[in-house]
């Protein structure tokens, strides 16, 4: 089947099996290796993507399902030299241990932040009636929206730490 991604504001035309997955299509064809392959079952989260500003499971999602929407990969994150301010709050706050988890880590981790600035409560909001925002979102908050992503080497303290500098507006980059 033949398919056009736009992936990190780069429009590519693919021919491809209808069963291809968007992950493998970013690996595989397009050679972009930052997404990772974990569990391939939608269960840990490495191969989270950006699609049209929500995060996405890529190994879940087929390739041509994505025509007509943009796919942001960890590759498309950073403008140019300059890191993302999460991709620089990782780093201040060391929330990478292996670094196997951190792209998937890192794109969710900017939704999460999208979800709070637009005052989408999480399934522990304690009242889902008032907004959520970054000066009262708790730890047990931030845990909940990295909840889909899992770590193997447990840098968990660190994570919330990098996401909690970047609500913050503390970051360096």
């Amino acid at each position: 089947m033949k398919t056009t991604l736009r992936v990190n504001n780069a429009t590519h035309e693919l021919s491809v099996d209808v069963r291809v997955t968007l992950l493998d299509a970013l690996r595989d064809v397009l050679g972009l290796t930052g997404t990772k392959k974990g569990c391939d079952q939608g269960a840990c989260g490495a191969c989270t993507v950006i699609i049209d500003g929500q995060r996405v499971l890529s190994c879940l999602t087929l390739a041509a399902a994505c025509e007509g929407q943009h796919v942001v990969t960890i590759e498309g994150l950073a403008a140019g030299d300059e890191l993302h301010p999460m991709q620089a709050a990782f780093l201040h706050c060391d929330g990478l241990q292996c670094g196997y988890c951190t792209p998937g880590q890192i794109l969710s981790a900017v939704c999460a932040v999208q979800e709070v600035d637009a005052g989408v409560p999480s399934h522990v909001t304690r009242d889902v009636r008032e907004t959520v925002n970054r000066e009262t979102l708790s730890d047990e908050e931030i845990r909940e929206r990295m909840s889909g992503n899992l770590c193997r080497c447990a840098a968990y303290p660190n994570i919330v730490a990098a996401v909690r500098l970047v609500l913050a507006n503390e970051v360096q980059s």
